[in-house]
């Protein structure tokens, strides 16, 4: 994967992998636990060059995972990793789905049903290779990797359809940067872009018209901003995967204002773990995980008042995902659930989030290829 460069080449098939409809119907949980209520969902896509589909699992009370339906998204995906953070996205209000076709320049939106989705529609993405999308109000943005990358925004109809806003298609800092993630900050004012390529963070700040400004571009703490997650008071926290050299990785937080500014709070706090790319903010904001490719672990942070982090475990491993595993995403569902998607012996694999922030394990979920993005509710 050029976004990593040639000491991360040894990664780049932990997010390979094309699923086939007689593959995807092989899926089977390793741990069963059909008797728990289902409470909740955890989506992914099976990204496939032959007809992207989107998975739902069924979330029990008790977070373990216990069926899987399959959902076409009417586009396709790459067959190969999209390097991406945010390929399937749930809306705030978690009442509609949005997924990436990056093999088909599209996305496509399902609204969210107690026992499944309902295809809402597909939509041009406005650029080519969409590896990212994100929501906030009646906005939607799309971050399309493809040269030359860009952002391109969308309205939402009541009935949950997109039109494209007008001129609303932005530049990042240069034409080929290797996007990782679009994301709204909370309070839906500003937009985050991570670029692997130039070390850099681009944001732009939203108007009252849903149109973003011309980019405002920060040199990013480390080196390959990859993943973030937003916590407290519009707080940035920033994974680096250091281009993949060995136990290099790191998180930084940082300070955000609407007019695009950032400015760092922890500056490269190390994880002493291997590419670190996807990260998750829990929803209290008290921690931060990023998933480290490299090292098949999870690490976690504790975050303070002012933003600062510090790691919860010395060694950097808050949780393993299993040898030769390499997760490459990370979500918080319900009932203190979080999960991690693994790239390499493709799996979802279930933690309960305890109070002091560790992760104690529950099952775990084999499937049939790798998958790309995660998303819990």
């Amino acid at each position: 994967m050029k976004f990593f460069g040639s000491k991360l080449a040894k990664t780049a098939a932990i997010m390979a992998g094309v699923a086939t409809l007689t593959a995807m119907s092989q899926a089977q949980p390793t741990s069963s636990s059909a008797n728990h209520a289902v409470v909740g969902a955890v989506y992914s896509s099976t990204n496939s060059s032959l007809g992207n589909q989107v998975a739902v699992f069924d979330r029990g009370v008790d977070g373990q995972l216990t069926n899987v339906q399959y959902y076409n998204t009417g586009g396709l995906g790459t067959g190969s990793g999209l390097g991406s953070q945010g390929s399937v996205t749930l809306s705030q209000d978690s009442r509609y789905l949005y997924a990436v076709n990056a093999g088909s320049n599209d996305f496509s939106v399902f609204r969210v049903k107690p026992q499944g989705l309902q295809f809402i529609g597909k939509y041009a993405s406005g650029g080519v290779r969409p590896i990212s999308v994100t929501q906030s109000g009646n906005l939607v943005y799309v971050l399309n990797a493809g040269a030359p990358d860009s952002i391109v925004g969308f309205r939402i109809a009541e009935d949950g359809t997109l039109s494209q806003i007008a001129n609303s298609a932005r530049p990042l800092s240069g034409a080929d940067v290797a996007p990782a993630q679009v994301s709204f900050s909370p309070d839906g004012d500003l937009l985050v872009v991570t670029e692997k390529g130039t070390n850099q963070i681009t944001s732009f700040a939203v108007d009252h018209n849903g149109t973003a400004s011309s980019p405002v571009v920060t040199a990013s703490s480390g080196q390959t901003p990859f993943g973030f997650g937003w916590g407290k008071r519009n707080r940035l926290l920033v994974s680096e995967a250091f281009g993949g050299s060995t136990n290099a990785s790191a998180l930084s937080s940082y300070n955000t204002e609407s007019d695009g500014q950032v400015s760092v709070i922890s500056a490269s706090a190390p994880t002493h773990q291997t590419a670190a790319c996807w990260t998750l903010v829990t929803r209290d904001g008290r921690f931060a995980y990023t998933t480290n490719a490299g090292s098949s672990t999870v690490s976690g942070f504790a975050i303070d008042r002012d933003g600062m982090v510090s790691l919860l475990d010395a060694s950097g491993q808050t949780a393993f995902t299993g040898a030769n595993t390499s997760p490459v995403d990370i979500a918080q569902g319900g009932n203190n659930a979080v999960y991690v998607l693994t790239g390499r012996t493709p799996s979802i694999v279930a933690y309960r989030l305890r109070q002091d922030g560790g992760l104690e394990t529950l099952n775990t979920w084999s499937l049939p290829s790798a998958y790309a993005g995660l998303a819990a509710r």
